[in-house]
């Protein structure tokens, strides 16, 4: 039986990129469809259904920050942002707004290809070895993260998370009272190195803190350990 060909969108308006993005990516494996700019994205996304969106920042009308919080407003779609600006600003802006990952213009399409494939397994399965009951149940407070349709929800009422949030929070709960580095936490979730300017975990865990706590400032069950990395408190 043949598999079905994930199906990425590209949303860039440099013809020559979408051009060399969407033969390289079709290579690949995956059904691609390159378009310019927001007006383009909801005409196609009226008619057909993505698996994961490319989406630039800087686009001509609707800018990609704009397009990117109506797509999770929306449909929850895994998202990868492209920058030529490469500003630190940008890409937490980007993070904040829900982005599942994000690349600097210039960039090999190698490296993209390997963004690609991590946030697509991630959508899925969370590697690292962990353990999750048979229920696919993980609970913390009056909270229940159910791992098999990636939802949560507290005391019966839904709490939409992103791909990465998800991710995250997972790692977390199969990992309890355990000190995780950031390296160990992009390892687990993004499958790849950190440079030294990746803030992905730090804007994610702000996000789950908004979330999950009752005071984000002062976290009950997502504790900072200075110098090391990030506690989750499980059974507090």
């Amino acid at each position: 039986m043949k598999t079905k060909r994930q199906r990425i969108l590209i949303v860039d308006d440099e013809p020559e990129l979408r051009g060399l993005l969407t033969t390289y990516l079709s290579k690949e494996g995956y059904d691609v469809t390159a378009v310019e700019d927001g007006t383009a994205l909801d005409r196609f996304l009226s008619e057909q259904v993505v698996d994961l969106v490319i989406l630039d920042l800087m686009l001509p009308g609707e800018d990609g920050l704009s397009i990117g919080r109506r797509l999770r407003q929306q449909k929850n779609l895994p998202i990868i942002i492209l920058s030529a600006r490469g500003e630190e600003l940008d890409r937490i802006v980007g993070l904040e707004m829900g982005a599942d990952d994000y690349l600097t213009k210039p960039f090999n399409p190698r490296e993209l290809l390997a963004r690609i494939r991590s946030v697509l397994r991630r959508c899925d399965v969370v590697d690292g070895g962990d353990s999750t009951p048979k229920d696919n149940k993980l609970t913390f407070g009056a909270f229940r993260l159910d791992v098999q349709t990636h939802r949560l929800s507290r005391n019966d009422q839904d709490i939409p998370l992103t791909t990465g949030e998800f991710t995250l929070l997972r790692i977390f709960l199969t990992h309890p009272n355990r000190v995780l580095s950031r390296d160990t936490l992009l390892e687990m979730s993004k499958g790849y190195d950190r440079s030294p300017m990746d803030r992905s975990i730090d804007v994610c865990v702000g996000r789950l803190r908004r979330k999950i706590e009752a005071n984000p400032a002062e976290p009950v069950y997502l504790r900072t350990v200075w110098g090391a990395g990030y506690l989750f408190a499980k059974g507090v």
